[in-house]
């Protein structure tokens, strides 16, 4: 079967792709930003790419219609808070016109536990919203409807993990009394591929969980138990659903828009409708506990495949990474500082460059980067807080602390990072290797493009921080060896 696949370069789309092609479909991938795509040896002709913008009108007469089926992994929550619904709303419309010019037969969307007894969240009245709107289309829609997803790099599983690992005593918002049915990211996986193609499903939508009921302060307990910690947790009714996004935004590593629809999200119960679906597809599903041991046994691995911090579009809307690759020079300001290096150096070199930030820090007064990621934190921004997905690989379009990566051209020794914490103006951090009079030479080239007069104070007041942290770090990139550290 050919497949098109909507949020390719999505947490879930990352996961699917793979299985899809195991399973011996072909899948047109379709991707907002083509450059954040890439199509890997072993997939070549199986796998098409589709650049397409679901926020708007699908004009392209290049757009596919040859496919069998549809999965449709678009939403807009980690975005916006006030108008994700009708933007999501929009971006169903538009997918539908794609559907109704194709051969598919079969429509899959993921979406969101619906409770009809309760008072919907905005988020998740908008998911049903969405759903309407493609069972409307030209071909059946089969919904499957999660609640809180455990895997590695999924957004609630890193929340999670930040509340868990930092706080041996929550004062907690009471929606952590609140109720709601897990499930393995395994397990939706498996109900994914599970009902392709499968006509019996056409036309349903089925609530998708572990089969456990939980709490999420009960969810927090049983994770710390499975990572061996004692926690005490105080729920409190006098958290309003600002502060507790608060909370949770200084506190963990989700941005505050997403912070405020989780919020909204949890303040009801979500409990799977029963079915009989895990059966019909011979299902095991898993409980939340071995869901939580997986996901760390995949992290020690390091073989988390994809992460939500990377899959959410940057708050600055820079548009297509492509647009960013080629840094301006009129009218920025640079510090630029580079390093001969031997030749038996280079390899060393550029593995460290590509295992910058996150858990290796940044080589240099880690402590002032830390300091910069609370300043951010302070006034709405990123942080640090947001790590790297993994500790020696990286691709563009990655979340990378609070840069972007727009370039990781490892094979020309090229990474290229665009800043996505607050600032008064644009900045671009470079890093390159190149033969120079027959010497390899290291390259760091910090660039800033100021916003008006403020822009340039902002450049000058810390430009001797820059001096300090940009000289240190380009020499201990150089000299940082894993065993010994910088020498």
């Amino acid at each position: 079967m050919k497949i098109l696949l909507t949020g390719a370069t999505g947490y879930i789309g990352k996961r699917l792709l793979p299985l899809l092609l195991e399973q011996g479909h072909e899948v047109i991938a379709c991707v907002r930003d083509r450059s954040r795509f890439k199509v890997k040896p072993e997939w070549k002709g199986r796998v098409e790419v589709f650049e397409v913008d679901f926020l708007e009108p699908i004009e392209n007469e290049d757009a596919p219609k040859d496919f069998d089926a549809a999965y449709y992994l678009i939403h807009s929550m980690a975005g916006s808070i006030g108008d994700f619904a009708e933007k999501e709303a929009a971006a169903a419309e538009n997918f539908n016109e794609l559907i109704g010019g194709s051969n598919a037969q079969q429509v899959i969307y993921l979406t969101g536990i619906v409770n009809e007894e309760e008072k919907l969240s905005k988020h998740l009245e908008s998911r049903f919203r969405v759903e309407n709107i493609l069972a409307r289309g030209s071909a059946p829609l089969t919904a499957l409807r999660a609640g809180i997803v455990i895997g590695s790099g999924s957004a609630s599983f890193e929340i999670i993990r930040d509340l868990v690992e930092k706080l041996p005593v929550m004062i907690a918002p009471k929606w952590l009394n609140s109720r709601c049915q897990p499930i393995s990211i395994a397990n939706v996986l498996d109900f994914l591929t599970g009902v392709l193609h499968s006509e019996k499903h056409y036309g349903e939508s089925y609530d998708i969980g572990c089969g456990e009921t939980v709490s999420y302060k009960e969810m927090l307990l049983g994770f710390a138990e499975v990572r061996g910690l004692k926690r005490l947790i105080i729920t409190l009714p006098i958290m309003t659903p600002r502060l507790s996004s608060y909370w949770l935004y200084f506190i963990t590593s989700t941005s505050y828009k997403l912070a405020v629809n989780l919020v909204d999200s949890m303040k009801g119960d979500l409990i799977c409708q029963t079915n009989s679906l895990a059966k019909d597809l011979g299902i095991k599903l898993i409980p939340f506990k071995e869901s939580v041991e997986t996901a760390f046994s995949i992290i020690k691995q390091n073989a988390v495949i994809s992460s939500w911090k990377d899959s959410y579009r940057s708050s600055l809307n820079i548009g297509s990474l492509q647009n960013q690759i080629d840094v301006p020079s009129h009218g920025c300001l640079q510090d630029k500082k580079s390093l001969e290096l031997e030749k038996e150096e280079v390899p060393q070199v550029l593995e460290n460059i590509w295992s910058i930030g996150g858990p290796r820090g940044w080589y240099y007064a880690d402590f002032l980067w830390k300091i910069r990621g609370y300043m951010d934190k302070a006034v709405g921004g990123i942080g640090l807080r947001r790590g790297r997905t993994s500790p020696d690989r990286i691709y563009a379009g990655d979340a990378l602390d609070f840069w972007r990566v727009l370039l990781a051209d490892r094979e020309n020794k090229r990474l290229l990072l665009f800043a996505e914490m607050r600032l008064p103006g644009e900045a671009w951090l470079e890093f390159n290797i190149e033969e120079r009079n027959g010497k390899a030479v290291l390259f760091q080239t910090a660039t800033f493009r100021p916003r008006g007069i403020w822009g340039r104070l902002y450049w000058y007041s810390v430009l001797p921080l820059h001096i300090f942290v940009f000289r240190g770090m380009i020499r201990n990139i150089k000299r940082f060896r894993p065993d010994l550290g910088a020498s």
